[in-house]
């Protein structure tokens, strides 16, 4: 065991870019460590280099997290396994936070050596709000799978922050601007590089300025939140309904109209019924008279059914 560090999991932040982004600390747990669990051994060997020191290392990425944990996990009960990431702070976007989880529920010592972290840094560069923001990760690649989770946050009320690939860039901006709308959004790549550059604009203006030249390099996307929609009339709620209803049974349609248009689900599920199911034929009356009813018009109009409401808070 080093005498330099206690037993445990170090969590240590490394560059995104720049090597003299490592903090003086990071690099001592660095030298000190007895194992570092790394995402690639070649990069991580780099920064080793650059800090004059070498030290074991053994893989740990999504493809062998599972086999290699245990192993990590009884080694931290007399030596000190450093964690790092190919760049940037761990446990964002990769496997990391199980190894915490476990070496905790084991009683192993967690400490973390904070610093770089490519999502906050675009974030300091995008000039939109910071107040509030969500972290996405990647978004799936697929059309359809990236459709729906962007429908699942496009009510969220925060800065989105994201990482995406250069080839799928244009894509997944033109994707957000059909699932959110055209937002201010921003597109950082090469943080704390030679090159780095953030560059601010509408999503879909972004979209087409990477359409035929995608970047090269590490990418984030920063979306703005979205802007004080005009409350939601009852047309828009019956174009919603009919496109829900196309595809989903009324209870689902109302509840996905619902958290969309911040309406009431009870009253948007009774305007769905009225609009799913068709008039019930009407039986004669007693005396053999023609059919009536109070809800027709004599232009076969019915009664309109219940309006939906906005939503209190707390409801």
């Amino acid at each position: 065991m080093s005498s330099a560090l206690s037993p445990g999991l170090y969590i240590v932040a490394t560059p995104i870019g720049n090597l003299g982004d490592l903090s003086p600390r990071a690099a001592e747990i660095l030298m000190n460590a007895d194992l570092v669990a790394v995402e690639d051994s070649r990069v991580t060997a780099r920064l080793l280099q650059h800090i004059g020191t070498k030290r074991p290392m053994t893989p740990y990425h999504d493809h062998n997290a599972e086999a290699v944990r245990p192993g990590l996990i009884a080694r931290m009960a007399s030596e000190a396994v450093a964690l790092v990431s190919d760049a940037g702070t761990p446990l964002i976007s990769d496997p990391g936070y199980k190894l915490v989880r476990d070496a905790r529920a084991a009683g192993h010592a967690v400490v973390t050596i904070p610093g770089p972290c490519a999502a906050v840094a675009a974030l300091t560069l995008a000039g939109l709000p910071t107040d509030r923001f969500f972290f996405l990760g990647f978004l799936p690649p697929k059309q359809q799978a990236r459709a729906e989770a962007i429908a699942e946050i496009a009510s969220v009320r925060a800065t989105l922050i994201l990482y995406e690939s250069g080839p799928r860039l244009s894509a997944c901006l033109s994707a957000l601007a059909e699932g959110l709308g055209d937002r201010e959004a921003a597109v950082a790549r090469e943080i704390s590089k030679k090159f780095e550059e953030c560059v601010t604009g509408s999503l879909s203006m972004l979209a087409e300025r990477y359409a035929d030249a995608p970047p090269r390099g590490e990418i984030v996307v920063i979306v703005g939140p979205p802007g004080e929609a005009p409350p939601a009339t009852e047309e828009d709620a019956d174009t919603a309904l009919a496109e829900a209803l196309s595809r989903l049974p009324a209870s689902k349609a109302a509840g996905e109209v619902a958290k969309k248009l911040g309406l009431d689900r009870k009253a948007l599920y009774a305007r769905a019924l009225g609009m799913k199911d068709p008039p019930l034929p009407l039986a004669g009356g007693a005396g053999g008279g023609h059919p009536t009813s109070s809800n027709d018009s004599a232009s076969g109009q019915r009664e309109p059914t219940p309006n939906p409401s906005r939503k209190r808070e707390g409801d």
